[in-house]
């Protein structure tokens, strides 16, 4: 006899896995880059795409996690799009050391940076800062897309703070390597010179401050791209580059020598014991979380499908229901859980809480856990199904803002690695609580479930039709029912658009979209990541009891 929840459970699995499906045909179409043509014209070059590179220079067999795959994704359309922002960026191993790769992509645009280059490039360089990884790049970039300059050179999250990124990652004693494959041109000429290391292609390299045409308009002279600032140029007469090869492949292959020969470095030592697989089947994770926004399911089954053995220690387990805490292993690594709970409980007072909301005795439970976790140097791994902080008079007079700005400076001032991934809504405050982008965390990576939005489309479509209905009858122009519901229609729409797991990671606000399925893996990189920097003490600022 099938039981009505295996029944379930396999609806929730085809509907997710239809949504993996779909995120890997998106994954794919965006790994061709400016197309075939274009990786055609790479080739007759000499050169290998970006990805090629990548591929050529990770040691084989080991893991990887892409970083901002779906950046610029609908962005841009007006100029012909900009896959993956015209730059490819994973953490992956190279002769052993986990690494930050960080590699042009020339068959879009040229590797011209678009706005979103520069803040794919800067959260590339955020992580490598954050967790003391070495960062490799591998240049091959017209420079900034002129027709966009203003939105790319001025201001202080733009192309200038790459290169001071540079000094700064270089007095830290971060590692980088720069490998000019292509064009570095203009201001991008700084990011290798400023590197530790620098290596340039014969026949492909080149860097200079002003190409020959440039030159020309600026002083008059006429001067040949390679005496400019090709691989001789730069290394036997100016000596700004420090090893010429002559090939692609010998240029990667210089890289992984020279990052075979490290000396080790203090780490922060988060506590690894050998791993173990979820009691329950992980592959199964699919089936225990629901695409559909109203059925019921147990994070608590979630999480032990991604857990060492299943097992999770509650803190506070009868407390503060609609928050899981918990202490587990993820891959061996420990860890504390802070986790979302849909399902509908009763409270220690018998009264009803609804799912997916933080209530004051939640907000309470989740920052006292934050800072234990703090103290004990435990990573936090943040799982998003939340619809904010809980409203309405009750919840007011009790004091949930009192309570919600207590888990906030609890998770603002958290030193230990914060790692989201949004399952499912994130909506409102409850991103913040939760860790979201605007706190810092070392990586924050969505399902195909995500949803990150100040609330839902239909409760925000509800809002601003009741606004410009109101609006249009105070004008003496109410309209009509049909007219009502085209309005409010409209609004949804597009505010289900904005919501999506594609529109935000196409803005960075997410690292990546994953296949629930590898979230041990994401998780496990992650705390491997941030194991190479030493944690600061926590302390909180002032927190009204």
């Amino acid at each position: 006899m099938v039981h009505f929840m295996d029944i379930e459970k396999n609806k929730n699995q085809d509907e997710m896995l239809l949504l993996v499906a779909d995120l890997n045909r998106k994954l794919e179409q965006i790994e061709q880059g400016g197309g075939e043509k274009r990786i055609a014209k790479q080739h007759a070059k000499g050169k290998m795409t970006a990805r090629e590179r990548i591929d050529y220079l990770l040691d084989p067999g080991t893991e990887r996690m892409e970083i901002g795959a779906f950046a610029g994704y609908e962005m841009f359309e007006e100029y012909g799009g900009c896959p993956s922002a015209g730059v490819v960026v994973v953490i992956g191993y190279v002769s052993g050391h986990q690494c930050i790769v960080v590699a042009n992509d020339a068959t879009v645009k040229a590797g011209a940076w678009f706005p979103i280059t520069a803040k794919k490039n800067l959260r590339a360089q955020e992580i490598s800062i954050e967790n003391r990884l070495p960062i490799i790049y591998l240049v091959d970039s017209a420079g900034v897309f002129l027709p966009l300059q203003d939105e790319v050179f001025p201001d202080k999250e733009h192309f200038g703070r790459i290169f001071r990124n540079n000094a700064v990652m270089s007095s830290m004693g971060i590692p980088q390597i720069a490998a000019i494959m292509g064009s570095c041109v203009a201001g991008g000429a700084y990011l290798p010179i400023m590197s530790d290391e620098s290596i340039i292609v014969e026949g492909t390299g080149s860097i200079f401050l002003a190409g020959p045409y440039l030159v020309k308009a600026a002083i008059g002279e006429e001067a040949d791209l390679e005496t400019l600032g090709g691989a001789v140029a730069q290394t036997d007469v100016s000596g700004d580059v420090d090893y010429r090869v002559k090939s692609d492949e010998e240029a990667l292959d210089l890289i992984k020598e020279l990052m075979s020969k490290r000396g080790s470095r203090e780490k922060a030592g988060f506590d690894r014991v050998k791993p173990a697989l979820p009691g329950l089947n992980p592959a199964e994770v699919t089936a225990a979380f629901p695409v559909s926004r109203i059925k019921p399911y147990s994070m608590e089954e979630v999480l032990r499908h991604i857990v060492d053995d299943s097992k999770l220690t509650f803190y506070k387990k009868t407390y503060g229901k609609t928050i899981i805490c918990a202490y587990a292993r993820i891959d061996g690594w420990a860890v504390g859980i802070v986790a979302n709970d849909r399902r509908v409980v009763k409270n220690g007072k018998g009264e009803m809480q609804f799912g997916g909301v933080i209530y004051s005795d939640s907000a309470d439970k989740a920052a006292r856990f934050v800072m234990i976790c703090n103290q004990k140097k435990l990573p936090i791994i943040f799982f998003h199904d939340v619809a904010g902080f809980m409203v309405g008079t009750r919840s007011e007079n009790g004091g949930i803002i009192k309570d919600g700005a207590k888990m906030v400076n609890a998770v603002s001032n958290s030193t230990v690695p914060k790692i989201s991934i949004v399952m499912g809504n994130s909506y409102g405050a409850g991103n913040y609580a939760m860790c979201g982008k605007a706190y810092d965390p070392r990586i924050i990576v969505g399902w195909p479930t995500a949803r990150i939005a100040v609330m839902g489309g239909e409760q925000a479509a509800k809002v601003l039709t009741q606004i410009q209905v109101a609006s249009l009858k105070a004008k003496g122009d109410p309209p009509d029912k049909e007219a009502e519901q085209a309005l409010f229609k409209k609004i949804k729409d597009r505010y289900d658009h904005q919501t999506s797991p594609y529109y935000a990671a196409a803005r960075l606000w997410v690292d990546a979209i994953i296949d629930p399925r590898d979230t041990r893996k994401v998780i496990s990189m992650s705390i491997e990541a941030a194991n190479h920097a030493p944690v600061r003490p926590f302390k909180t600022g002032v927190i009204q009891t």
